[in-house]
């Protein structure tokens, strides 16, 4: 389905010890284009965070803000390391066994001496609080893929209509050409007969002179190749993403052809309508400028 450039999209995840928002918004951009903004306890997860969006977003400048808060500050977390009690005892006893002395050690003695009991700010889990970050990040990206689509939607539907316009032109250049030639004809023989009088005209002259003009003024390829572009058009509108540099060379394409008509046309109607094949295939790659 077509997918816009311009989106937004907002997630959270949150419990007993941690909230985290994920906020991200988008603009057309040529290239792909991800600035991150989160707190400096998270940098770590910066890259993470990243490739995870890949999976979303192939095209357009994308800001996302990651906000964070923790819950568990002002917490302690009482470590008992029991390897470290246990070299003590091995220790004491040595020292007991070495010296004749009685082996008087408790458990609140043993409790006190360093390192058997550490005292550590009560810190999450970092795959956990990955696991946090990366639901918040991926409810984000749902909505922002959703919006995406529904103004992808809307873009279709005008663009259509822009190309169902530009073939109604294109239909006018069609009918109008011959009748430039034989309004020429008419001219030219009028023209002709005024000079000359009753002289008698060569008609294979005339007819070389028309076949030379109508030839000058020929646009039939480029209305070939400018229904061919509409037609063309229509169909990569269908195809399933990653349409939009397409789509802008197809563009290119269809006003080259609506150049060479206007820079053809010796006829004030063909001319009005050249510039309003341009006029609209412009506001055609405006839209494109939106499309992923």
């Amino acid at each position: 389905m077509l997918k816009s450039m311009t989106g937004f999209g907002r997630g959270e995840y949150s419990d007993e010890n941690v909230k985290i928002t994920v906020e991200m918004k988008s603009v057309n951009h040529r290239y792909n284009e991800v600035a991150v903004k989160m707190p400096k306890v998270l940098g770590f997860y910066e890259s993470s965070v990243r490739n995870l969006l890949k999976k979303y977003v192939n095209r357009g400048k994308v800001d996302i803000f990651i906000s964070y808060e923790d819950f568990t500050e002002g917490k302690t977390k009482v470590t008992y390391h029991e390897d470290v009690a246990k070299a003590y005892l091995e220790l004491t006893k040595s020292m007991s066994e070495s010296f004749g002395l009685e082996n008087d050690i408790r458990v609140s003695t043993l409790a006190r001496f360093p390192e058997v009991f550490t005292i550590d700010d009560a810190k999450e889990d970092e795959e956990e609080l990955w696991n946090h970050i990366q639901s918040a990040v991926v409810s984000a990206c749902e909505q922002f893929v959703k919006a995406r689509l529904a103004e992808g939607e809307n873009l279709g539907k005008d663009i259509n209509e822009k190309l169902s316009f530009l073939e109604e032109l294109v239909e006018q250049v069609k009918e109008r050409s011959p009748q430039i030639v034989e309004e020429y004809r008419n001219r030219i023989t009028e023209k002709v007969n005024e000079l000359l009088g009753d002289t008698k005209v060569d008609e294979a002259v005339l007819a070389t002179e028309i076949i030379l003009f109508a030839d000058k003024i020929c646009t039939d390829e480029e209305v070939v190749r400018l229904s061919s572009h509409i037609k063309h058009m229509r169909e990569t509108l269908q195809e399933a993403e990653n349409i939009g540099r397409k789509l802008d060379f197809i563009a290119q394409e269809m006003n080259r052809e609506a150049n060479t008509i206007l820079s053809k046309a010796n006829d004030i109607t063909i001319s009005n309508i050249a510039i309003n094949l341009k006029t609209e295939i412009e506001k055609i790659r405006e839209q494109i400028q939106n499309i992923e």
